[in-house]
């Protein structure tokens, strides 16, 4: 990208992109400011963002998992407590049928 072309809207995906080069050591923060006029405390955030990043990706996030098991837990009791209304009801109205017919 050059000076020319400034980019107005900064992606995700070209912040990684910089702030990878900043890791592998083939630029600076101060140099990144400097290319693309930001403030050298911006890029600086952009890395510090990065690194939390990276720290959540390898946690194992036993509380994700957890919440997702007790999600699917809640919705298959609610479908249970759904077929034993169903069936109830079922069971009831046969009966009725049942008693209108020996009526």
């Amino acid at each position: 990208m050059s000076d020319d072309n400034p980019i107005k809207r900064w992606t995700a995906k070209r912040k990684a992109a910089v702030v990878m080069d900043i890791f592998k050591g083939k630029t600076t923060a101060a140099e990144v400011a400097r290319q693309y006029d930001l403030t050298v405390s911006e890029v600086e955030g952009w890395i510090d963002e990065a690194q939390r990043s990276m720290e959540n990706g390898f946690k194992a996030r036993p509380k994700d998992i957890r919440e997702q098991y007790e999600s699917e837990l809640r919705e298959t009791k609610e479908a249970l407590g759904e077929a034993h209304l169903q069936i109830y009801a079922l069971k009831k109205f046969k009966r009725l049928l049942d008693e209108d017919e020996n009526s």
